[in-house]
C-alpha cells in the first residue's frame, strides 16, 4: 500500500490553516464534481479530494496524520506503526447504501473503516514521543539533583496550526549522569489520539563547561599548579576534587603534562566503577619581580648546568 500526501492532493501547503484547507476543497470539490466536470479522471480525483479533506478539516486526525508524515513520502510502501491501534464503526444500513464513503486502504488504515451511514472513525494512537536537551552543572551531575525546567513543545491549534506551548516541569537528575546520556520521562511527551496512551519525553543531558574541570566520559581533569621546587624535590599537596579536598603525593622528578590519577574519583556512573580524576601537572615558574628573586634566578644559572634544550641537538 502507498502512502498518501493528503497535502500535495490538495495542493495546500502543510502549515495551511483550516479555513484555507475548506475554501480549496470547496473551489476543487466544485472543479472536479463527476456532474459537472467533463475530465476523465473527473470521479476518481472527486473521490481523491475528499479523503484528503476529510483527514485535514480535523484537527485531531490532521495532528495523527502529520506524526506519520515526518516519515514517509507520497508513494513509498507503506506500513502503519504496530502502535498504531485503528477503530471500526458502523452505524446502520448496508454496504453500498446511500451516502457511503469510499475510502483508499491507506485510509482505513490509519481511521478504520465506515460502513453504510458512518464517517471513519478516528485512531486511536500513542501520542509523539518528544525530544529536548537540557543542561546540567557538573555538580548537579555528581551529585543528582531536582531541577525546575521550562520546555517549548510543539502542539496544534483549532486552526491547524502548529504552535509552541510552553511547559514547565520538575525533573529528577540521577547521580553521576554523564553527556549524551537520556532521562526518560514516561507519558511526558505529546498527547495520545481519542484515548490512546501519551508519549514519552526524552531529556538528553550536556554537561556545563566548568571552571576547573574537564570532563571525559565518567573521568574528570583537573590542571594542577605546582612550584620547581615542588616538582624537583617531591610534595604532598591539596587537590580539590568533586566529593571533595584529597591529599596528593607528588613523587620527585615530576615533569609539566604529567597526569597523576586519583581513582574513583570522578563521576559515580549507576551501574558502573566509578571514573577517576586526573590531575594534570602544571609547572609554574615565580615571576622575577623583586631583586631579591631576580639574584635567585641568576645564582641558578651560574651554579647548575641543566640545559632543557640539550636533547635538541645543535
Amino acid at each position: 500500500m502507498d502512502y498518501k500526501d493528503y497535502y500535495a492532493v490538495m495542493g495546500v501547503a502543510r502549515d495551511a490553516t483550516q479555513d484555507e484547507i475548506k475554501r480549496v476543497y470547496r473551489k476543487l470539490a466544485r472543479k472536479f464534481h463527476p456532474d459537472v466536470s467533463k475530465a476523465a479522471d473527473a470521479e476518481a480525483r472527486f473521490k481523491e479530494l475528499g479523503e484528503a479533506y476529510e483527514v485535514l478539516k480535523d484537527p485531531e486526525k490532521r495532528a495523527a496524520y502529520d506524526q506519520l508524515g515526518r516519515n514517509w513520502q507520497a508513494g513509498q510502501d507503506f506500513r502503519p506503526p504496530p502502535d498504531w491501534d485503528a477503530g471500526f464503526e458502523f452505524s446502520g444500513g448496508g454496504q453500498g447504501g446511500a451516502g457511503q464513503r469510499d475510502f483508499s486502504d491507506f485510509f482505513e488504515s490509519l481511521f478504520g473503516r465506515g460502513g453504510g451511514f458512518a464517517r471513519a472513525a478516528p485512531a486511536r494512537g500513542r501520542g509523539e514521543d518528544h525530544h529536548s536537551k537540557i543542561d546540567v552543572s557538573l555538580e548537579d551531575a555528581f551529585n543528582g539533583a531536582t531541577l525546575n525546567l521550562q520546555l517549548r513543545v510543539p502542539e496544534y491549534d483549532a486552526h491547524g496550526h502548529l504552535t509552541e506551548k510552553l511547559r514547565k516541569l520538575q525533573v529528577k537528575i540521577p547521580r553521576g549522569v554523564i553527556s549524551g546520556k537520556r532521562i526518560r520521562l514516561a507519558g511526558q511527551g505529546g498527547a495520545g489520539y481519542n484515548g490512546g496512551p501519551a508519549g514519552d519525553l526524552f531529556l538528553e543531558v550536556w554537561l556545563k563547561s566548568d571552571a576547573r574541570y574537564q570532563v571525559e566520559g565518567k573521568d574528570v581533569f583537573l590542571n594542577l599548579p605546582i612550584t620547581p621546587w615542588e616538582a624537583a624535590l617531591g610534595a604532598k599537596v591539596k587537590v580539590p576534587t568533586l566529593g571533595g579536598t584529597v591529599d596528593l603525593n607528588i613523587a620527585a622528578g615530576a615533569r609539566s603534562g604529567q597526569k597523576l590519577r586519583l581513582k574513583g574519583r570522578g563521576l559515580p556512573v549507576p551501574g558502573e566503577a566509578p571514573g577517576d580524576q586526573y590531575a594534570v601537572l602544571q609547572i609554574i615558574t615565580p615571576p622575577a619581580d623583586s631583586d631579591e628573586m631576580k639574584a635567585l634566578y641568576e645564582k641558578m644559572a651560574l651554579e647548575t648546568s641543566f640545559n632543557p634544550r640539550l636533547h635538541l641537538g645543535g
